[in-house]
């Protein structure tokens, strides 16, 4: 009578770890450890002196509490005696949000491509992200008192500087999501005999337009935020309303405009998200 193989006769058992190869894993073990216990300690250390260099003192804070909540009131009851001059600035600072990022989308597309490390050489790479580099470290407000000098005071001054500096931000995260797409589309187009241009076209493009959109709206944003500022150095916008008000000590008038800017942001958070639910 023939016996049937049970399934654990069948199973391999686990081949036992030699002494040479424990002692290495516990090594390796050991090091990691020591590597993740030096970076805490070089971060807390980071911490601690950005904190001391940075003047951080939550006690002075709290004892200057009473004097922020007096000076806070002074902003209230909120002045909305000139909504429509406030209305049609708002309107010019999401006009210039709107133009400046679109330009910069414009522009940062072919940037992104050259700065691919999957898509060009690093002879073009690099020079084009330093350039990059360049753009996003400077302030907009830098940008502006440029352009102010170049173009004269208004809001293109603000959108030359809105393009320039957002320009640099876009063109870093397009390059990144390029840099991270499949590579399996591309190898498709090109087994097909296609041209460099039409690889980007066809293999990189649809799959990172929807990453693209999104981070322009975000950038949209931003910008209709950073437009507001830069009227203070006279470069349009609802910034050239709220440094006067703030010069002349009209503080229910600054309250009036920083709640109309808060409505106006909001509403565009609200709108690019559906549109970002849309694209995504």
């Amino acid at each position: 009578m023939k016996t049937q193989s049970t399934p654990s006769a069948l199973t391999p058992k686990p081949l036992a770890a030699s002494p040479q190869v424990k002692e290495i894993l516990s090594k390796e073990k050991q090091r990691v450890t020591a590597v993740r216990i030096a970076y805490l300690i070089g971060a807390t250390a980071i911490l601690i002196y950005s904190a001391r260099i940075s003047d951080i003192d939550l006690l002075e804070l709290l004892e200057g509490g009473g004097t922020m909540a007096e000076y806070t009131a002074r902003y209230f009851p909120p002045d909305f005696s000139d909504w429509r001059f406030y209305l049609a600035d708002i309107i010019e600072t999401v006009a210039m949000g709107i133009w400046g990022t679109l330009l910069a989308a414009i522009v940062a597309a072919p940037l992104a491509v050259l700065a691919s490390e999957n898509l060009c050489p690093q002879i073009i790479v690099q020079p084009v992200r330093r350039l990059m580099d360049t753009m996003r470290a400077i302030n907009e407000v830098v940008f502006a008192l440029i352009f102010v000098v170049a173009v004269g005071l208004g809001p293109f001054a603000g959108v030359l500087a809105l393009f320039v500096h957002t320009t640099g931000t876009l063109g870093k995260l397009f390059s990144e999501a390029i840099e991270n797409i499949e590579v399996g589309p591309i190898e498709g187009v090109r087994a097909s005999g296609a041209s460099k241009l039409q690889e980007i076209l066809f293999g990189v493009l649809p799959q990172v337009m929807p990453l693209w959109i999104s981070f322009t709206l975000y950038r949209f944003e931003a910008n209709v935020r950073s437009a507001s500022v830069l009227g203070i150095v006279g470069a349009g916008g609802i910034g050239v309303s709220l440094y006067q008000s703030f010069r002349s000590f009209k503080y229910p008038k600054v309250c009036a405009i920083l709640i109309i800017l808060i409505v106006a942001v909001s509403l565009l958070d609200v709108l690019s998200a559906k549109l970002r639910r849309q694209v995504m």
